[in-house]
């Protein structure tokens, strides 16, 4: 899954799709628990599914400031979701063999969605 150079970018809206989507499959596998919280599975699917939300739709921002808007939203969604799948594994609701890819991945594309911002504030002077 990991793209670099060039096709960092354009690799990056499926990245995050792809995540989003692993995700929704982990929910709906864990939603079939009965002592899962639905509340947790919620917040972990919005805060999981917006990352590429904002990514996607930063693909057609209007200018710079936009793009960093998205972008900063999307970090922030990485972030969040992150804190939900440590929960999950804090509270043991899930196995970590299957938590821990998910959390690395959500480590990861906060450290890309970061360097993009960082560096995009770089270019407007922020």
């Amino acid at each position: 899954m990991r793209q670099s150079g060039e096709h960092y970018k354009t690799g990056l809206p499926q990245r995050t799709f792809d995540f989003s989507a692993t995700v929704v499959r982990f929910c709906m596998g864990i939603e079939r628990k009965s002592q899962v919280p639905k509340e947790l599975v919620g917040q972990l699917v919005r805060s999981a599914t917006s990352i590429g939300a904002n990514v996607e739709e930063d693909q057609a921002s209007q200018s710079e400031a936009d793009f960093l808007s998205k972008y900063n939203i999307a970090c922030k969604e990485a972030r969040e979701t992150h804190y939900w799948l440590r929960l999950f594994a804090g509270t043991k609701l899930a196995d970590l063999n299957t938590l821990e890819p998910l959390i690395n991945e959500a480590n990861e594309l906060i450290a890309i969605l970061t360097a993009i911002g960082k560096k995009m504030r770089m270019k407007l002077g922020k």
